[in-house]
């Protein structure tokens, strides 16, 4: 396990729990430096002074917060410590919610809460069975990197990790986002069901980074002097080429059930056919009324013609 990124305790009532906060997630990405082309020299930021334009080290840099474009107010790391806050050094259980009351845009970092030594054994199991045990996830305060913040505590297994959460009025509105008047066929949206039914998969351990793993080959081929990898080959439509939505479906649902090595037999089975309307269909007394309708209104036309017929001669 990585060295704890904070140490503090779980205030559960008046149950305290010594916990260690261990970050839940490590950086996979590969990640590039930035060089001088013409000599490879490598290119660094440097923290200049924007008044003597001295180059600074960290010692030498403070916080402080602009007020006015002349006028900023320093704040020090002390002043930030010695804040007046319950959660300085506590993650304050607030409240118990079910976890589906809690909307997944909130959720930020999450981090593994680990027992801070034997005293928390005791205290630590206990939070986690009552969680387990009531089907509930806790809200939690504590203060952390200058600010007071919002949490998620959860059971994973045998250990309980934190979710940090965004404070509400942090999320955005996405109501001007989705389109306005659009008109759906139901087949359209039974298919589109289908397509969801055929690639449903119980768990996505099994999905790898591509993108990752062809970055490394591609560096290795350099590192050793030899070719690079050839490019995938391009599976994308032309450009501007309009492909009807039903036959995407379609061919969306083949597409899905060949990846997953689906047998002929189930092919079948799979395979997204136009449906008929929802709507019931004319009724066989409704069919007479309409035809019965029509040979009245062609003796009616037959009569007046015979009228006109008449008054002519």
């Amino acid at each position: 396990m990585p060295r704890p990124l904070w140490t503090g305790a779980i205030s559960f009532g008046l149950v305290t729990i010594p916990i260690k906060v261990i970050s839940a997630s490590e950086d996979r990405a590969i990640h590039f430096h930035q060089f001088h082309l013409s000599d490879m020299g490598r290119v660094r930021t440097r923290k200049v002074c924007d008044l003597d334009g001295e180059e600074l080290s960290q010692d030498e840099i403070g916080k402080g917060y602009e007020i006015t474009k002349d006028e900023t107010v320093p704040v020090t790391d002390e002043e930030l410590d010695q804040m007046p806050l319950p959660t300085a050094k506590a993650i304050e259980i607030v409240s118990f919610v079910d976890a589906a009351g809690i909307d997944p845009v909130r959720i930020a970092d999450s981090y593994y809460l680990a027992s801070g030594g034997q005293v928390a054994a005791k205290p630590y199991t206990l939070l986690r069975q009552a969680l387990e045990r009531s089907e509930k996830v806790a809200v939690a305060k504590f203060a952390w990197h200058g600010r007071e913040r919002l949490g998620m505590l959860q059971v994973r297994e045998e250990a309980i990790v934190l979710h940090v959460l965004h404070w509400p009025d942090e999320i955005r509105s996405p109501e001007s986002l989705a389109p306005k008047d659009v008109e759906l066929d139901e087949n359209e949206i039974e298919q589109a069901v289908q397509l969801t039914e055929t690639m449903a998969a119980d768990d996505i351990s099994g999905f790898r980074d591509h993108y990752r793993e062809a970055l490394e080959q591609l560096i290795e081929a350099k590192s050793e002097g030899k070719a690079t990898p050839e490019p995938a080959e391009d599976t994308e439509r032309e450009s501007g080429q309009v492909m009807d939505l039903m036959a995407a479906l379609n061919a969306s649902v083949e597409a899905a059930k060949e990846s997953r090595g689906a047998d002929d037999g189930d092919a079948t089975d799979a395979t997204v056919h136009p449906m008929r309307s929802r709507r019931k269909a004319p009724g066989k007394k409704t069919a007479a009324r309409k035809t019965a309708a029509k040979k009245t209104a062609a003796k009616k036309t037959a009569a007046t013609r015979s009228q006109e017929k008449r008054s002519a001669s």
